[in-house]
C-alpha cells in the first residue's frame, strides 16, 4: 500500500505549490510545453460536429435530403474521422513508445494512454458507425419526422462521447498544469463545455421552440440539461463566471448561425412545399440562458462553503425561478410583429410548414390543463435541482482527474 501511494505521488505531484528552484523548472516546463496537439485537434472535432448538426438541420428545412454526401455531413462525420484518427495514435503511440504520456495514462484492455483519449476514440467510432445506418434509415422510411430517430440517437452518442472525451483529456492536462497554462486550458473547457450545451440542446430541439414557450414540458426539459452543464464547469474550474461564460458560448454560437445561414441560397428539392424557401432556415434565437448562468455564479460566489445538496436546492430553485419569466416573456416577444426581423429570427420557418400551423400564424401550444401545466412546473423545478448536484459531483470527479 505505501510502495503504491509513493509510486502515484511521484507520478503525479501534489497540487500543493512548491518554493525554490525546482518549483520554478517544473512550472517553466509545463508551460514551455503549450497547450497538447491532441488537446487541439480533439476541440477542432467537437467545433465541426456542432457547425455541422445545425447546418444539417437547416439544410433539411430548408432543402430537405437530396444525399447522404452534403457539406454539412461531412462536417459532422469529421468530428468523428478527427477523434478517431487522432486519440488512436495517441494510444497506440502512448503504448508502444517511450512517451511522456505514458505516466499520464490509464490501462485499458493492455493499451496505454489518458482517460479521455479512450472516450474519444469511442465516441468517434460509434459516430462513423452510424453513417452507413442513417443513409440506410433514409432510403428506406424516407426523411425523418422527428430529430431523434434511431440513427441520430447512435450519432448523438457518439458526439457526446468525443464532446466529453475531448473535456476529460482537457481537465487532466488543466489539472496537471501551472497557472498559466491552466488558465488557457480553463478557457478551452467552458467552451468544449458550451458545445456540449449546444448539442444537448438540439436533443430536445423540438421541444423548446419558439411555439412552446408558454408549456410546462419546455421548461422541464431545459431544467434537465442545462443546469447540470452549469454546474459541472462551475466546480471544475476557478473561473467565477464560469456558468455565464459557458451560456454565453452558447448564445453566441447561436447568434452567429441565426445571423449567417439566412446568407447563402437554399430551394427545397422535396415535397410538399409548403412555404416558399429561398434561404438556409435558422434554429431560432437562443434561449436567454445567460440570466440564470449569471445570477448562479453570484450565488456561488456569496456561499463558497455550502455543501452540494444545499447548493443544489438554492441554484435549482434560482435556475427555475430566474429563467422560467425572463424566457416566457421573451417568447411572447418573438411571436410579436417586433420580432418578425433578421435579428431576430422570427421570420424564417420550414418549407414543409402549413400556413395555417402554429409557427406560421405565431401561436403558441397550448394542450395542458392547468393542473398539468402547474405540475410539469414542478417536475422541472425538481429536476433542476437533481441536475445541479449531478453536475456538482461530476465536476468534484473531474478537479481529480490527473490522466
Amino acid at each position: 500500500m505505501e510502495a503504491t501511494a509513493m509510486s502515484t505521488a511521484a507520478a503525479f505531484p501534489s497540487s500543493r505549490p512548491r518554493t525554490g528552484p525546482q518549483a520554478g523548472t517544473q512550472a517553466s516546463a509545463i508551460e514551455s510545453a503549450g497547450i497538447p496537439w491532441y488537446i487541439w485537434l480533439s476541440v477542432a472535432g467537437v467545433t465541426s460536429a456542432v457547425i455541422g448538426v445545425h447546418w444539417d438541420i437547416s439544410w433539411h428545412r430548408s432543402i430537405g435530403r437530396d444525399t447522404f454526401w452534403t457539406p454539412a455531413h461531412i462536417a459532422i462525420q469529421l468530428c468523428g474521422i478527427i477523434a478517431g484518427i487522432t486519440c488512436g495514435w495517441l494510444i497506440l503511440g502512448t503504448t508502444f513508445t517511450r512517451s511522456a504520456l505514458r505516466e499520464a495514462s490509464v490501462n485499458v484492455l493492455g493499451f496505454r494512454a489518458p482517460l479521455g483519449a479512450f472516450i474519444c476514440a469511442w465516441g468517434g467510432f460509434t459516430m462513423i458507425t452510424s453513417a452507413p445506418f442513417d443513409d440506410w434509415w433514409h432510403n428506406a422510411y424516407g426523411l425523418d419526422v422527428k430529430i431523434l430517430s434511431p440513427p441520430h440517437v447512435v450519432l448523438a452518442l457518439g458526439m457526446v462521447g468525443v464532446e466529453i472525451g475531448a473535456l476529460v483529456l482537457i481537465t487532466a492536462a488543466m489539472n496537471r498544469a501551472a497557472d498559466r497554462l491552466r488558465n488557457r486550458l480553463e478557457l478551452l473547457f467552458l467552451y468544449v463545455a458550451a458545445m456540449i450545451l449546444v448539442v444537448l440542446m438540439v436533443l430536445v430541439l423540438e421541444f423548446t421552440h419558439r411555439v412552446y414557450l408558454h408549456t410546462a414540458i419546455c421548461y422541464r426539459v431545459i431544467s434537465m440539461l442545462v443546469p447540470v452543464t452549469l454546474a459541472i464547469a462551475w466546480r471544475s474550474t476557478r473561473s467565477r463566471w464560469s456558468a455565464t461564460i459557458v451560456a454565453g458560448c452558447y448564445s453566441a454560437f447561436l447568434l452567429a448561425l441565426l445571423w449567417i445561414l439566412p446568407l447563402f441560397p437554399a430551394q427545397p428539392k422535396l415535397g410538399p412545399v409548403m412555404h416558399e424557401v429561398k434561404q438556409f432556415i435558422p434554429a431560432g434565437f437562443p434561449l436567454l440562458l445567460i440570466v440564470p448562468a449569471y445570477l448562479l455564479d453570484l450565488l456561488r460566489a456569496r456561499v463558497p462553503g455550502w455543501s452540494n445538496w444545499k447548493l443544489s436546492l438554492a441554484g435549482g430553485a434560482l435556475f427555475v425561478l430566474a429563467f422560467v419569466p425572463v424566457q416566457w416573456y421573451f417568447g411572447t416577444f418573438l411571436q410579436s410583429p417586433r420580432a418578425r426581423n433578421w435579428f431576430f429570427g422570427s421570420i424564417y420557418y420550414d418549407y414543409f410548414q402549413s400556413p395555417k400551423s402554429f409557427a406560421a400564424t405565431y401561436r403558441f401550444v397550448s394542450f395542458e390543463s392547468p393542473a398539468e401545466f402547474r405540475t410539469g412546473m414542478a417536475l422541472a423545478l425538481c429536476c433542476a435541482v437533481v441536475s445541479i448536484w449531478l453536475g456538482l459531483g461530476a465536476g468534484d470527479w473531474l478537479r481529480r482527474v490527473r490522466r
